[in-house]
């Protein structure tokens, strides 16, 4: 049975859950904003569905492998699951840059493919795993790139930054090209690779000169649906790290005592 759930919110969303009784979700840190008093709040290492065998491994050291895998990918050690105790309770969350959010119905034939700070939360008969692509296509695609895979059944919440875009490469030819930073989740019926547009050579020299550092992107084949973000989020980091690195006028204001003077 799917969590059902009303996002609300324009600008920032947000996504209240109502869960039933044997109803759990899984939500990464930082994304929980609040709950009813009999909605249990855990915290585990074990990724979803381990322990019906979905992981790459059992006891400790399967653990660990899990673990390390979240290490690598650059994401929070553990998991946080809400849980209703005796009777259904509500429970909120939201992403952490301004944007929407979308509730995707896994129905266990097609799974998912997100950006690894797309989600939100999931339902805990949806299975969680990592996909890399290699350590090469990784870095191509910049750490945005870093691959999250959703299977089984249940109710998959992602939140994107700006507004989403959906398309679909069956439409255009089979194939579409889009920018890393751009890329917010895909069906696993869609084969992707991470190509960096840029270097300095005869035919890329232009767009390295007039493009900046170079643009990683991703190249999607198939038939299937692919959700974009319209905010990019490596342009997004690029322009905050700028602003921090020159204050100009407000050099010496930053800080609480700043905003009183």
């Amino acid at each position: 049975m799917a969590i059902a759930n009303k996002i609300v919110g324009n600008a920032m969303q947000m996504v209240v859950c109502q869960l039933a009784v044997g109803q759990t979700v899984y939500a990464e840190a930082g994304r929980f904003l609040w709950k009813t008093t009999n909605v249990s709040l855990e915290t585990h290492l074990s990724k979803p569905a381990a322990s019906q065998g979905s992981g790459s491994g059992g006891g400790l050291l399967g653990k660990a492998m899990e673990v390390g895998k979240r290490v690598v990918a650059g994401q929070s050690l553990a998991f946080q699951y809400f849980t209703p105790v005796g009777g259904s309770g509500l429970v909120a969350f939201a992403g952490t840059l301004p944007g929407e959010l979308r509730a995707i119905e896994l129905d266990g034939n097609v799974g998912w493919l997100t950006e690894k700070d797309a989600l939100i939360a999931a339902e805990g008969s949806v299975e969680f795993d990592l996909a890399f692509a290699g350590l090469r296509t990784g870095r191509r695609g910049g750490t945005g790139f870093v691959l999250e895979k959703f299977t089984g059944t249940g109710t998959l919440l992602i939140a994107a930054a700006g507004n989403f875009i959906e398309l679909n490469p069956a439409k255009y030819g089979g194939k579409i090209q889009v920018h890393a930073g751009c890329l917010v989740a895909f069906q696993d019926t869609i084969r992707y690779s991470v190509e960096y547009i840029g270097g300095f050579n005869a035919q890329t020299a232009m767009t390295a000169v007039f493009g900046g550092e170079g643009i990683n992107l991703a190249t999607l084949e198939g038939d299937g649906v692919v959700i974009l973000q319209s905010v990019n989020l490596h342009g997004l980091a690029e322009t905050l790290e700028k602003l921090v690195g020159d204050r100009g006028d407000d050099k010496g204001r930053a800080g609480v005592g700043g905003l009183f003077r």
